[in-house]
């Protein structure tokens, strides 16, 4: 299976935003009603899954002016889209900062093949001894004589067919950086793996073979394993093996090849329909219903299935331990396609919203000073001018450094005459400088290849714009989640 992160799934990690004002100050130009309150949160192009909602940031055109940077005089421009907190420096109100989400976890790190890490998560290790008490069942049957033993062939056929599964996945890896889509990890867990590609394929084309290549590739391992089986006597180890895993991924290959998201026929679907209308979104919508009308399908059909005899041997007792573990695995894989369905609606509708996010309508507006200047004066300055950020700039007017907002709120009223600005500051390094045309995706992999609380944003001339906070980035992301299409 092959699925699109956000974020991904942001996708390189990023520090805590820092801790952003909360009530209005005097000076900047009003805000509009949907712009976000800025917030902690996490990095922005995290994996959405964790979504909190809060207000969109506004996309509409503002007007700047453009004063000179001399260190003794405020910034002149004014950035729009950023909504005003208090007073640069003051404690924000209310309840603290909301938790940072947690960093998802890949489990068990097996390497990097193509650069790319593979995980196997904690859930494989319960499927895995699923697999071997069940083949092992079947391989009592089949060879009696290898006695307990059974469980070692089981257990390495077990592992045998999760190594299918990786060749399956690095075959969308691999297609997915041929085409320059950056794939943040591949996952081993209970149900198979998954690739998470940080970007949409560009063309439907792409997005066909993309999705076509996984299918393909255990189709050609069921091929192999049919082969290697024709020179082996059928009732050994070695021919058993080989049959269970021609099997095993030939059913890999068929199920996914089923047209609905989030399996790989679902993006194949996604892939004509798009194709046909030119509009991905009208793709995704008809694939991820599909994808819900195969969850049901799935949890009615399977037990139906499985009890009529037509995957195997009728069951006997109908409301014995096959029926409900039947039951338990045809709901289990329904509600796995489902959310699928649902999360892939979800990003859909993110993408389609992220031209919104423009550097230029989220950055704060910000006041110049020396490294040498008293806090207590800086934050005056920025408090006359409306600006709720900081940049350190030498005699020249040429950027330093950033003070950081939480390292402000963090010094007490008393101490603030005795501080000099730039024991609060953090170096600008070429990352913190984003360009103000930036915006959607692009933005967002600006924000992600150097992680940080604050950024300076600048003109094409070199002109300092503003500051962009992270977490107003992010509160703008996550909202878009949250926006009907």
């Amino acid at each position: 299976m092959v699925e699109s992160g956000g974020n991904g799934q942001p996708r390189p990690d990023s520090e805590q935003p820092a801790k952003p004002p909360t009530t209005p100050a005097e000076g900047p130009p009003p805000p509009d009603t949907d712009t976000p309150a800025p917030g902690d949160a996490p990095a922005p192009g995290e994996t959405p899954a964790r979504h909190d909602a809060s207000a969109p940031a506004d996309d509409s055109p503002r007007a700047e002016t453009h004063g000179d940077h001399h260190p003794e005089r405020p910034h002149a421009h004014t950035p729009g889209g950023a909504a005003p907190g208090p007073a640069l420096g003051q404690a924000p109100a209310g309840k603290g900062r909301p938790p940072k989400a947690p960093e998802p976890r890949g489990g068990l790190l097996m390497g990097r093949p193509f650069g790319v890490p593979v995980y196997v998560a904690p859930s494989w290790f319960l499927v895995a001894a699923l697999i071997t008490w069940v083949f092992g069942g079947q391989l009592d049957r089949v060879l009696p004589e290898l006695g307990a033993a059974r469980y070692l062939v089981s257990l390495f056929f077990a592992v045998a067919f999760y190594a299918s599964v990786l060749i399956h996945e690095l075959a969308h890896t691999v297609a997915a950086l041929r085409f320059k889509l950056p794939v943040r990890r591949i996952q081993l867990q209970f149900f198979g793996g998954v690739s998470e590609i940080e970007k949409e394929a560009e063309t439907p084309g792409r997005e066909f073979w993309l999705a076509f290549v996984g299918p393909l590739f255990s189709l050609a391992l069921a091929g192999v394993f049919y082969l290697a089986m024709q020179p082996v006597e059928p009732g050994t180890v070695p021919g058993v093996l080989l049959a269970g895993l021609m099997i095993s991924n030939l059913i890999v290959a068929v199920f996914n090849l089923l047209p609905g998201l989030p399996l790989d026929g679902g993006r194949m679907l996604r892939a004509v329909v798009w194709k046909i209308t030119g509009k991905p979104m009208t793709g995704t919508v008809a694939a991820a219903w599909v994808g819900r009308a195969l969850a049901v399908s799935v949890l009615i059909g399977l037990p139906l299935l499985t009890q009529s005899g037509a995957l195997g041997d009728a069951a006997e007792d109908s409301v014995g331990m096959d029926t409900v573990m039947d039951a338990l695995l045809a709901a289990i894989l329904a509600a796995i396609i489902w959310t699928g369905a649902g999360n892939s609606l979800r990003m859909a509708r993110l993408r389609e919203h992220l031209p919104e996010l423009r550097a230029r309508n989220l950055t704060r507006r910000a006041v110049p000073v020396e490294s040498a200047t008293p806090l207590s004066e800086a934050l005056r300055r920025a408090n006359d001018a409306g600006a709720r950020a900081l940049v350190v700039v030498d005699a020249d007017g040429e950027p330093l450094s950033l003070v950081r907002e939480a390292a402000i709120v963090g010094v007490p009223e008393h101490r603030r005459p005795w501080v000099a600005v730039s024991g609060l500051a953090q170096d600008l390094t070429d990352g913190m400088r984003v360009s103000a045309e930036l915006a959607g995706e692009d933005l967002l992999d600006a924000l992600r290849a150097t992680p940080a609380t604050e950024y300076l944003v600048v003109e094409q001339t070199g002109a300092i714009y503003g500051v962009l906070s992270a977490a107003d980035v992010e509160r703008a992301f996550v909202k878009a989640m949250a926006r009907p299409s």
